[in-house]
């Protein structure tokens, strides 16, 4: 046995004994589902480790620490960029990769008005637990469905699909980071009064052990992007509204993308609207959307709360490839989505791929899940917006689009009833899941898909894209879709085989520095994107040792980013 092989056993011992044997996992296919990313990454690890508890996790992250092994911190596994699964196998000390998907708990503070949000604590399980207090989290659908973490958003800079609310963001948060020495500290920076020793701390936080007295009212310190809705009113500036490595939003928690052991952060909620009303808008003509954007944002006096767009081959593939998932969160709601997950990947270690070709023999059988309307306005038009605005923009709204998409051949709208709306919705936020499919039953086909999250600067008005020739002629299936208010665009390629699809992905990077663009727009930079110099230097700050998630953003992965002369820019 090599001395790396001992110190390994060794450190998986030490690891059953704080946790119990059943939640360290070293075998291959137990870690699958940890170790392989949602869309993209794999790599090896000494042990998948999932902790019961915050003292756990705060053990298990010393016992790590300690043992000078590089670390990864990983929530719900639902990230789009491989950002918290392992790369490779090239870490320093070897990859202990944390799950924290028992640590699901939170704390409804101030009379609903704040929530303290755990590691696993999902975005469906905070929709949830605010409802009987009449109000809703930062983000409300899309990720929701899919079993993403609170916690993850935060870390990410994630946005979501709701106009008025921005990334998600906080100033409030307790976590562990390592220092220079190779120390790990606590910090509560929560602003709710747990005492003094960490596993104190964590103990009475896990337990809820405090009450409103403790909790201050921090209000020099925000809980949410507060300047958001002014911020995305300029629709005259040559920067994008939100990207990941937007400077404003990068603060200690927050963007952190696992530099550092999130245990809570705190959040505030929102009044969760009633008589809202939705709007299905088609057209053939993407600058009257563009007129649309641009007047709501410069005049109403309130901001629309969603503006969801996408393109006829995003309607096309979500509708062919996507059903199965649109049914299941449609009839066994969303609470159900995480165990048919670990079921799917039950099944793919058999073989790879398996469950998605069998998910789509049987998706054929399924009855037609569309409404008519919008089948309708598939055939007419190429763009595809569904807006939802508050009751008090009902009226302005309904004048604004009869103006600009009057029911010719062009531009149309329609009124949703409240199930056409809900339909429509998750029409859409079942694309990316849509997009890994078609791949999996394409592979004889399909290289790859090339996934690329853009923040078009808010002045852009031709914000549609046309591919140069020898790059559309790579190209299989391209779509688009994503936050149109925003400018933050999910653009998925489906390349041919033998597409090269890194040197593909670098040429559109240079299409979108020469627009101006920023990317990734909401999602980690994970393995995929290249941080910049601003987001890199916070992972510095924030990390200077170098042991969590190193290697994210294609930075340097050994101890105190000695090897960080080979980190590049695209820009």
């Amino acid at each position: 046995m090599t001395g790396s092989t001992l110190r390994e056993t060794q450190l998986v011992i030490a690891l059953r004994g704080l946790v119990g044997r059943r939640h360290v996992l070293t075998k291959d296919r137990a870690t699958a589902r940890y170790r392989k990313g949602y869309r993209t990454g794999d790599g090896a690890v000494i042990a998948v480790v999932r902790p019961g508890s915050l003292v756990e996790l705060w053990r298990v992250a010393q016992a790590c620490v300690a043992a000078d092994v590089s670390i990864i911190v990983q929530a719900a596994n639902t990230g789009l960029t491989g950002g918290s699964t392992p790369d490779g196998g090239d870490y320093p000390g070897g990859l202990v990769l944390i799950s924290t998907t028992r640590l699901a708990g939170l704390h409804v503070i101030r009379g609903g008005e704040q929530v303290v949000a755990l590691p696993g604590t999902t975005l469906y399980g905070l929709e949830q637990a605010l409802r009987p207090y009449g109000r809703e989290p930062h983000s409300v659908i899309g990720s929701s469905c899919l079993g993403a973490s609170v916690i993850g958003g935060v870390c990410n800079n994630s946005g979501g699909a709701l106009i008025r609310r921005g990334p998600a963001f906080t100033q409030l948060a307790l976590f562990g980071q390592v220092g220079p020495d190779g120390v790990l500290r606590l910090v509560n920076h929560l602003g709710i009064g747990l005492g003094d020793a960490p596993e104190t701390i964590l103990g009475r936080l896990d337990a809820g052990q405090f009450d409103a007295a403790d909790v201050a009212a921090a209000d020099d310190r925000w809980a949410h992007d507060h300047s958001y809705a002014a911020h995305v009113r300029e629709i005259d500036s040559a920067a994008p509204a939100r990207f990941n490595a937007d400077p404003r939003c990068l603060f200690e928690a927050a963007g952190s993308a696992g530099k550092l052991i999130v245990f809570a952060v705190r959040l505030d909620t929102f009044v969760r609207e009633e008589g809202t009303t939705s709007f299905y808008i088609g057209t053939n003509d993407p600058d009257r959307l563009t007129d649309l954007r641009r007047t709501m944002l410069r005049e109403f006096d309130t901001l629309p709360i969603a503006g969801e767009y996408m393109d006829r081959t995003t309607f096309d593939v979500a509708d062919r490839y996507g059903r199965d998932m649109f049914v299941a969160i449609e009839r066994l709601g969303t609470d159900r989505l995480p165990a048919l997950f670990a079921a799917k990947a039950r099944v793919d270690r058999l073989r790879e791929g398996l469950s998605d070709r069998v998910l789509q023999w049987a998706g054929r059988f399924l009855p037609d899940h569309l409404p008519p309307r919008m089948r309708a306005y598939r055939q007419r038009f190429g763009h595809h917006l569904i807006l939802k605005v508050p009751r008090e923009q009902v009226g302005p709204a309904r004048a604004l689009l009869a103006r600009l998409f009057p029911g010719d051949a062009v531009a149309d709208h329609f009124v949703c009833t409240e199930a056409e709306g809900a339909k429509a919705f998750l029409h859409r936020f079942v694309a990316a899941g849509a997009a890994v499919r078609y791949r999996a039953v394409h592979g004889a086909e399909v290289e790859d898909i090339v996934a690329l999250d853009v923040a078009l600067p808010r002045n852009t008005r031709e914000w549609v894209e046309t591919l140069p020739a020898e790059l559309q002629g790579q190209v299989v299936h391209a779509l688009y879709y994503g936050h149109f208010f925003c400018h933050v665009f999910h653009q998925d390629y489906v390349v041919r085989k033998g597409t090269d699809a890194l040197a593909f992905e670098h040429a559109l990077w240079a299409l979108l520095d020469a627009r101006g663009a920023q990317y990734p727009a909401e999602h980690n930079v994970g393995h995929l994107y290249v941080a910049r110099p601003a987001l890199a230097d916070f992972y510095r700050g924030i990390d200077p040792r170098n042991q969590l998630n190193p290697g994210i953003g294609q930075t340097a992965r050994g101890r105190g980013w000695q090897d960080a002369a080979s980190e590049g820019d695209p820009a």
